[in-house]
């Protein structure tokens, strides 16, 4: 006598579009796709969404063809404004009764931009999930990056597989969008001061006739050592400022900071410093080099 083994019903592939395909959305969509899932992909810039071409990945040529079959939409986009103007080419929630139902906004934004992109998100009939990640371009390729989520526990399901394709952890922080995008940024001014400190020590030591290294050398291993000065240290001193995460993006995201603790009555003193800095560095030519380079100012 034989008994056939039963099978788990198998769950059907699930649609996600991603609109911003550069340094941190190509490699989120390719793991996306690696994941099982149905990718579409667009970008500003056509080549960057045609380059993913392949199984699993379709290109699109706008955002509405982009999300026309998606369960879940991914935003990786510059700013708010090229998010809203993004997603105010798809159709109104009343003309498309089938519209996608989860929208995982995982770009840096501020706490003044979320009341908008709810505002938006309402009108698309989209349930918008607050979810900004921490990392840069090498743990992006490598589905390590670590996602910070607020949105409804309705939407858990349907959206962690994508989740768990791009990073090692999601930490989940309300049910309603804005919680993660305040850590986000809040965790983005301790990143900030870590890499103006390691290249102010570095100017430093080879003002005063040191070897940069040196610095970098005598920390390791110590208590004050960590994986990413010494990541920044090795940049900074061989003068490598291959883009993880641009200068450009740095002097956006810290005149986020800089604002958003304005408002909230909080005065930082190294955020300010730490944009002007960048901006000197932009201003230099190098807003497409990496915020390393930070150490040229």
């Amino acid at each position: 006598m034989t008994t056939d083994a039963i099978l788990p019903p198998s769950r059907p592939v699930l649609h996600v579009a991603v609109l911003g395909t550069g340094l941190m959305g190509g490699p989120m969509a390719r793991n996306i796709a690696a994941a099982g899932c149905q990718v579409s992909v667009w970008n500003r810039s056509p080549d960057k969404a045609f380059s993913l071409a392949g199984p699993g990945i379709t290109p699109a040529a706008d955002p509405a063809e982009a999300v026309q079959n998606a369960s879940v939409i991914v935003t990786m986009l510059k700013d708010a404004g090229a998010i809203a103007e993004a997603m105010s080419v798809l159709p109104d929630a009343e003309s498309v009764p089938g519209a996608p139902v989860c929208w995982l906004q995982m770009s840096t934004v501020g706490p003044a931009d979320m009341p908008g992109l709810e505002t938006l998100a309402a009108r698309k009939g989209l349930t918008l999930i607050d979810a900004p990640v921490l990392g840069t371009r090498q743990p992006a390729e490598a589905g390590q990056l670590l996602v910070l989520a607020a949105g409804p526990d309705s939407t858990k399901e349907v959206v962690q597989p994508v989740l768990d394709a791009v990073g090692k952890a999601t930490r989940w922080l309300d049910t309603a969008p804005g919680m993660a995008t305040r850590l986000k940024l809040a965790l983005n001014s301790w990143v900030f001061a870590l890499t103006h400190g390691a290249a102010e020590s570095l100017a430093l030591a080879r003002g005063l006739g040191l070897d940069p290294e040196l610095v970098a050398d005598t920390l390791r291993g110590g208590p004050l050592d960590t994986p990413f000065f010494q990541m920044k240290a090795q940049a900074m001193a061989s003068g490598d400022f291959a883009p993880a995460f641009t200068i450009d993006n740095a002097v956006k995201d810290s005149a986020l900071i800089v604002d958003a603790a304005l408002k909230a009555g909080v005065k930082l003193d190294l955020a300010e410093a730490g944009l002007n800095r960048y901006r000197r560095v932009q201003d230099q030519g190098h807003g497409g080099a990496d915020m390393a380079a930070t150490f040229l100012a």
